[in-house]
């Protein structure tokens, strides 16, 4: 007999896990009902220094992982609310911590804001692999992060300035579609920010990465579960849990992530009476840049003004 190839043996194990874990702790309803880890987050040392803010290189725990960071902190007096910001698809191999979500960090630390960057799991020196199944494991390092901001917050140490009932977040691309997710669990967030976002439903996110942004070289193995399991690992099937403002911004000649996809949920969250605001760059790409790009950041920052007070 001949043996089973490589390839399939590890498509056989993938799919086991797969069925298995999402059963358990990757559905929105497992996700939503369990405890998240409240660990100090620690400052290992100062990236720099200027007259609106301090950076800083940051780690706490997740999931029995190292994680890493940047957090810009303002350098005016009292409590300031906070944003994550959350980056999306870099090749691991070459991701680096702050020349990706730098430029809308440090736009937000200019306004007031404590801003928190997570390198996700397996990118730069966090621990982990990367692109865990569903990328569901993103999403849980963002809530455990959240779950030492609000434990720590406004008390000595590093996020002694930050107030721990004031938490908005920012998520480009995969960035979004893991802003989506948390939102979508945790009914504690007061705003979120979605720009250029991936689609809450989890099917067509993996349809998409496989034919258009990876030439098949990724999701192969999450196409093959069940629709049963996607429909109880996607936010699309529970936007009725959300109660964060939210704030959508997408290119008109965005090739990557279909614009579409942001119309749908606009019109979703407005069906469902969540309070939701939806804005079209008819020039912009995927990443903005020039008058589409000072126009988002400046929209995004009076957004989260708004609801971080």
């Amino acid at each position: 007999m001949k043996p089973v190839p490589h390839f399939l043996v590890m498509l056989i194990l993938v799919l086991g896990l797969v069925s298995a874990q999402t059963q358990g702790d990757l559905s929105i309803k497992a996700l939503s009902s369990r405890s998240y880890e409240g660990g100090t987050l620690v400052i290992e040392r100062v990236l720099e220094q200027n007259r609106s803010f301090t950076r800083s290189l940051v780690h706490w725990n997740s999931e029995g992982l190292k994680q890493y960071g940047f957090m810009d902190v303002p350098n005016t007096k009292g409590l300031h609310p906070m944003v994550i910001v959350i980056h999306g698809y870099v090749n691991p191999n070459t991701y680096r911590t702050l020349p990706y979500t730098t430029h809308y960090a440090d736009a937000l630390a200019r306004a007031g804001f404590v801003v928190l960057h997570p390198n996700l799991r397996g990118h730069g020196r966090s621990q982990g692999k990367p692109d865990p199944l569903f990328r569901v494991g993103y999403a849980l390092d963002v809530l455990n992060l959240i779950a030492s901001l609000r434990a720590h917050a406004g008390q000595p140490g590093a996020l002694e300035r930050a107030n721990p009932k004031l938490i908005g977040l920012f998520g480009h691309s995969m960035g979004g579609g893991i802003v989506l997710r948390v939102i979508t669990v945790d009914p504690g967030i007061r705003a979120a920010v979605l720009y250029g976002a991936m689609s809450g439903d989890e099917q067509r996110n993996f349809q998409r990465i496989s034919t258009v942004l990876s030439g098949g070289t990724r999701g192969l193995a999450e196409l093959k579960a069940a629709p049963a399991l996607f429909a109880q690992i996607s936010p699309s099937g529970f936007l009725d849990r959300i109660q964060a403002a939210v704030s959508i911004h997408h290119g008109g000649h965005d090739t990557q992530v279909p614009l579409a996809w942001s119309l749908e949920l606009c019109q979703k969250l407005k069906a469902l009476g969540k309070q939701v605001s939806c804005y079209t760059y008819a020039k912009a790409e995927h990443t903005f840049q020039g008058v589409s790009d000072a126009l988002l950041i400046s929209r995004a920052t009076a957004f989260l003004k708004t609801n971080l007070h």
